[in-house]
């Protein structure tokens, strides 16, 4: 464990951040970061009615914030409540900007405040004239674009329910998803860019639409020219915001689904809400004025991550597109132009910025940067370096890490703390993460499940289609029974700093742990070693059965002109070796030319692994290049 921080904020800093303010307000001023975070798992009633009061969330608390139940499922928080998402989102007004959106290098626009609740206001009266109420579903087929933020609040003002694809997904990845929910109202966009090039998306926006039969409306935004003439025949006004219950559905999102048709699990407004405004303002020190970052597409949950930073009178960035187009510049161009305070991404383009050679604290101004988010996976450890060395000395970098299922974080960034090398830095407050071994006790030093052990505001509020919630119990609630607590599938390592700051490294997905010997060894042990071969673009790792036992097996993608030669495989050896342990060496290590991921950028060890051995990989629809799986079909090396 290194020594020393890659980053420490100052005196200065610290006492300027809203999580300090929000200690001294709840009586811990002074007290550090894990006594807090012990308070708000000791009172998790009081924390969670201090979070609504120091973020002034807008509606009825009520009387009761918390019925416990006899296990986390039927835990009930906030049972009196009364209160409408978008109302939160619109609670900033006047002319500075709301939402800004780059369209790659092609398309730029922006809208103020007020032009939002504007548009939000006459695009709710379109929908209310097309009969939609509560309780109704909305399914958007569209980018990264205003319009989808636009028509997500007017949708949820009514207390409809928002469920979004982007359109990289063909028409039967849609289908999986929106067939299931029986949608009232499609919206769809006519295209989009990527890589410089138009992508007509009406042909696809057609057949959708032809197999959604409880479809009674549907729209289709321009994407140079938003709304153009749809809301014309309606004029701002008041909007009208439907409060509605705590736990009312507010998003249908969809698990990945490479074992089989998406999850569709249902995120209720008050949940999101609350732990979003705890995360952007505690967690990440958003606030009015602040100019939020994040790539993410409508296909995930990072995007209804970001539109909550409007509930913290934050301006939005949004880009749509290809974030590798102006030779891996256009990410910083944006933070440059926009003077982006929080820049939010994923992993694979940190560390594709740094195999590329990018020095963005060279070429790029980003004097308003504080902070730099990243997710989707976990960060390797050259990257915490590179960010530091190449992007911005001064920065708070957060590895952050939770899931479509929980719409939020277990561990997460905090700007009153250090940085470490590979690490997350803190257990998010509210949260009861813990680590348990196969047995079910609590890991006090070493590896195991990642759990929460007490019941959180953003638990799904269901699975759609489950009344009884037995697919949502099997899905969390099966692997540890007594009682019976949240396993969420991560690999994970608790680290300890001193008495105040315990964190997280991050081993790989629990059901994608190789096995060697009997050994379980994370892939991500392995990534973080095979990611300092310049020679290598990107790797995935799978477990394969072989002679009653399970052996590793390693696949690279190149660099354009190097080669897999005896050279190379015994450099990735020996440096695993030294660096991890004998029993993380591959027995094979195999050349391919792709590697196959979800739209939202991961990798599908367990898609590979079916793959290898023969079964059958269901749902490849979820997949954003599924023909690269057929790159690991009857591999001649590993028969």
């Amino acid at each position: 464990m290194p020594n020393n921080p890659l980053w420490q904020p100052s005196a200065a800093q610290i006492e300027a951040a809203a999580i300090t303010r929000f200690a001294d307000k709840v009586g811990l001023a002074g007290a550090g970061y894990q006594s807090l975070w012990q308070w708000s798992i000791d009172q998790r009633a009081d924390f969670w009615s201090a979070i609504w009061d120091f973020c002034s969330v807008v509606g009825d608390q009520g009387d009761a914030i918390l019925h416990d139940g006899e296990s986390m499922l039927e835990a009930q928080w906030f049972p009196d409540a009364k209160l409408n998402f978008a109302e939160n989102c619109l609670r900033a007004s006047g002319e500075s900007d709301a939402l800004v959106f780059w369209g790659e290098d092609q398309v730029k626009r922006s809208i103020s405040h007020a032009e939002l609740t504007d548009q939000v206001s006459r695009c709710q009266q379109l929908f209310s004239k097309a009969g939609l109420v509560a309780g109704d579903r909305v399914a958007a087929y569209l980018p990264n674009c205003p319009e989808a933020i636009v028509a997500m609040l007017a949708a949820t003002s009514l207390g409809a329910v928002w469920c979004s694809a982007s359109p990289d997904f063909g028409v039967d990845g849609v289908l999986d998803r929106f067939g299931q929910i029986e949608p009232k109202l499609f919206i769809a966009c006519d295209g989009y860019f990527y890589a410089g090039k138009w992508l007509d998306c009406r042909g696809k926006n057609a057949q959708v639409l032809q197999q959604l039969p409880t479809v009674s409306k549907d729209l289709e935004v321009s994407y140079r020219e938003g709304w153009a003439n749809l809301l014309d025949e309606y004029q701002p006004q008041a909007v009208d915001f439907v409060r509605l219950p705590f736990d009312h559905p507010l998003y249908i999102l969809f698990s990945s689904g490479t074992t089989g048709k998406p999850k569709c699990i249902v995120h209720g407004a008050g949940g999101t809400l609350l732990q979003h405004l705890k995360e952007h303002r505690l967690h990440s020190d958003i606030g009015a004025g602040d100019r939020l970052f994040y790539f993410t597409t409508c296909g995930w949950m990072m995007w209804n991550w970001l539109v909550t930073g409007l509930a913290s009178e934050a301006t939005l960035l949004l880009y749509d597109g290809n974030p590798m187009v102006s030779e891996g510049r256009v990410l910083f161009d944006l933070a440059e132009q926009q003077s982006v305070t929080h820049f939010g991404t994923s992993a694979k383009f940190i560390e594709a910025c740094h195999k590329a050679g990018l020095e963005p604290g060279s070429s790029h101004d980003l004097a308003a940067l504080r902070a730099i988010f990243s997710t989707g996976s976990p960060l390797a450890p050259a990257s915490f370096r590179y960010v530091y060395d190449a992007i911005k000395a001064d920065v708070h970098l957060a590895s952050i890490s939770g899931g479509t299922d929980i719409i939020s974080c277990f561990a997460l960034g905090n700007p009153t703390l250090p940085v470490w090398i590979g690490e997350l830095q803190c257990l998010g407050l509210g949260m009861a993460v813990d680590a348990f071994d196969d047995n079910g006790q609590s890991v006090a030093s070493g590896k195991g499940d990642l759990v929460c052990t007490r019941a959180f505001p953003s638990m799904p509020v269901g699975f759609w289609n489950d009344p009884h919630k037995e697919r949502y119990r099997a899905a969390y609630f099966e692997r540890f029974t007594n009682p019976p607590v949240w396993c969420h599938g991560d690999f994970v390592e608790l680290t300890q700093h001193g008495e105040e700051q315990r964190g997280m490294i991050i081993h790989g997905r629990s059901d994608a742990i190789l096995n060697p010997g009997g050994v379980r060894i994370g892939t991500a042990e392995i990534y973080r070693q095979v990611e300092k071969v310049p020679e290598v673009m990107e790797s995935i790792v799978i477990g394969q059965q072989w002679d009653n036992d399970v052996r590793v097996v390693l696949f690279v993608k190149l660099q354009l002109g190097a080669a897999l030669n005896d050279e190379l495989e015994d450099k990735i050896r020996k440096l695993i070796r030294a660096k991890a342990t004998p029993r993380h060496v591959p027995a094979v290590i195999a050349e391919v030319p792709d590697i196959p991921r979800t739209k939202s950028g991961k990798i599908v060890e367990l898609a590979v692994r079916d793959v290898v051995h023969g079964r059958e990989v269901k749902n490849v629809t979820s997949l954003a290049n599924p023909e690269a799986l057929e790159f690991f079909r009857n591999r001649r090396e590993l028969s």
